[in-house]
């Protein structure tokens, strides 16, 4: 089938035509900068929050 052919040649070749827009940058810094940034901020601030180590039943997970 042609089109099969040519969506293939055109799914091989797509770093060939590539280039830098307002949305492929902004998707770009999404997936490079801000995800990582996140998931980061949202680790340091739960750090050392829970202890899940020795707990008995009945105890709070929480450090006082």
């Amino acid at each position: 089938d042609p089109a099969i052919e040519r969506w293939n040649r055109m799914r091989e070749d797509a770093y060939k035509h590539f280039r830098f827009t307002p949305r492929t940058t902004w998707v770009t810094m999404c997936g490079f900068v801000f995800v990582p940034g996140a998931i980061y901020y949202l680790a340091s601030k739960t750090h050392l929050k829970w202890s899940w180590a020795g707990k008995r039943k009945g105890e709070g997970l929480v450090q006082a």
